[in-house]
């Protein structure tokens, strides 16, 4: 028969002589232990060793923490040989107010002159504040949902109202939201935010005045009228205008690009926009800024434009030479190589790595779409990725901002978790003690002690009631008013409830780095090795030592790179 196992010891079999669950280990393993030991001992008690690690080193401008590059995934930039940028929204950061107002205007009055709307859409306006990235679009019953990190809706709208909390229930309560189903379509990039506030307020709007509306065909429509205001270079012809209005002029993008050459790096420009805008936009932004480049082209190894993501890493089109010499950037034939000083447009992953010479995890590549630029590039290859999400630094300044009623939410939300399992272990102990009174012969003296006790535990799981309906309470409407203060109607971006949202999962799944914008680059070396802390299991953050073994993460695969979306 086995042992009877002790309340106060582990099940058998671990260091034993016969173990269950491990091994023993060698003399001469454990004589190279206790060396290793000795020499930990010496490397942390030296004196000289601890001034240089302790020394502040020169004083230098104080870059703002939302400005930080975070990492998901290890990353050795001296590994990186490399290194590719989208364009839209990466190296060029738009001016979203003024972009997504001027996509909204444009659409519009497509959708009333080609697609049959009627007129009194026209008198719309946007709601900046009802559009984030991350949102899924319900396209058969109308309602824009946020979820979190396991696809559980937090948020629904059915126009531009919270959705009624029984047809909420009904739709989702008890259902994930997978994104590979028809029924669902997921607005993760900056430029398809104003579709999503027209179609909430077309529906909105045409439902209150009695009109049906067909969900599917408005959001078809409204995503093909948007697509063609990108595809007819429309919407680009109004940006060429007035660069200036709509883009950001970053003085610190030239600096950080030539840092990144100074320390060894080749560079390459990989956008789906056409020559044309391309050379107007990164002429904008570069020329000028640094004498050593004459060019915005001088800074790049290799130009391709009209990649057209995200099949550059999933399809095999060819790279086409362009004359640059011209706007309209006629094509020359199909590139055999590809060469420093020459544009190309189209082209696949495969044939990029050939006519370089690099490959795989020595390509860093940085770009704003989840889903074109990150996911499709990291599904298909081994490039490392950086995602650059501007809206980072709004949400790290609103929650610094904060910091206060954050700090106080934090405290209440431990103070309830404690209150809880206070509760729950006086009804234990009330509970064992009413069974004694009515099942066990007692004595007088001894039922009058267990009633006392009864008594005084009961009293003490009233007060704990009350104080937990108390907390509830206030940590609700704390949470409430932190989050709405970001946005009135979706909260925070990277969170959803006590979870991450489903965009700040999907950040965290494949982008290797992530950061508010490219000259982030500026204040790191282009040496320099990114280390993420490593992934905690439940019972290491509930103290096991084994936390403590290498507390940094690894650069192994990306979490998300076997999953299907």
């Amino acid at each position: 028969m086995s042992p009877i196992l002790s309340p106060a010891r582990p099940i058998p079999g671990g260091p034993s002589v016969d173990p269950l669950h491990g091994s023993f280990r060698s003399s001469i393993r454990r004589e190279h232990a206790d060396d290793a030991a000795r020499r930990a001992r010496d490397l942390l008690t030296d004196d000289v060793l601890g001034r240089l690690l302790t020394t502040p080193r020169e004083a230098a401008d104080q870059v703002p923490h939302s400005r930080d590059v975070f990492v998901n995934r290890n990353l050795r930039m001296d590994h990186i040989e490399l290194i590719g940028f989208d364009m839209d929204y990466t190296l060029a950061i738009y001016h979203m107010r003024r972009l997504e107002q001027l996509s909204f205007d444009m659409t519009l009055a497509k959708l009333i002159s080609e697609y049959g709307y009627p007129p009194f859409v026209g008198g719309l306006l946007y709601d900046h504040h009802f559009v984030m990235r991350g949102l899924a679009v319900d396209r058969v019953n109308g309602n824009v949902l946020k979820m979190d990190r396991f696809g559980h809706v937090g948020r629904a709208y059915h126009g531009l109202r919270p959705l009624k909390r029984d047809a909420w229930k009904e739709l989702y309560r008890n259902k994930r939201v997978r994104l590979r189903n028809p029924q669902f379509a997921w607005n993760d990039t900056l430029f398809a935010l104003p579709e999503t506030c027209l179609y909430s307020g077309i529906i909105e709007l045409m439902e209150s005045l009695g009109h049906t509306v067909n969900y599917g065909k408005l959001y078809d429509d409204i995503r093909e009228a948007i697509d063609t205001v990108h595809r007819d270079n429309s919407l680009k012809r109004e940006i060429r205008k007035d660069l200036a209005r709509y883009v950001f002029l970053d003085p610190e993008l030239g600096p950080a690009l030539h840092k990144l050459r100074s320390g060894g790096k080749r560079l390459f420009l990989l956008t789906n926009s056409a020559w044309d805008y391309t050379n107007a936009v990164m002429r904008y932004l570069l020329e000028g800024q640094l004498p050593e480049y004459p060019s915005w082209r001088n800074y790049f190894d290799f130009v391709v434009t009209a990649a057209g993501k995200p099949a550059f890493f999933t399809e095999n089109r060819p790279f086409l030479e362009l004359d640059s010499s011209t706007e309209a950037g006629k094509v020359v034939g199909e590139a055999k190589s590809l060469e420093r000083g020459t544009v190309y447009s189209g082209g696949n992953l495969a044939q990029f790595e050939e006519f370089t010479g690099y490959r795989g995890e020595h390509i860093l590549y940085v770009g704003d779409h989840i889903y074109g630029d990150i996911l499709k590039s990291k599904k298909s290859s081994l490039w490392r990725t950086c995602m650059i999400v501007q809206e980072i630094e709004d949400e790290i300044t609103y929650t610094d901002a904060r910091r206060e009623e954050i700090v106080t939410l934090s405290e209440v939300e431990l103070t309830r978790a404690r209150l809880d399992d206070e509760v729950n272990h006086r009804k234990t102990v009330l509970n064992t003690l009413e069974r004694r009174l009515e099942r066990e012969e007692l004595s007088e003296p001894e039922r009058q002690e267990v009633e006392e006790l009864r008594k005084k535990v009961k009293a003490e799981l009233e007060k704990l009631r009350r104080s937990l309906k108390e907390t509830n309470g206030i940590a609700d409407t704390l949470e409430r008013d932190v989050e709405e203060g970001f946005n009135p109607y979706w909260g925070l971006l990277f969170k959803e409830g006590n979870e991450n949202s489903r965009f700040g999962y999907q950040v965290e799944q494949y982008a290797c780095l992530y950061t508010s914008r490219v000259s982030n680059f500026l204040h790191h070396s282009p040496m320099q090795y990114y280390r993420s802390p490593r992934d905690l299991m439940a019972h290491e953050q509930a103290g096991a030592l084994s936390s403590k073994l290498s507390p940094m993460g690894s650069e192994g695969p990306p979490k998300g790179s076997s999953e299907k979306e």
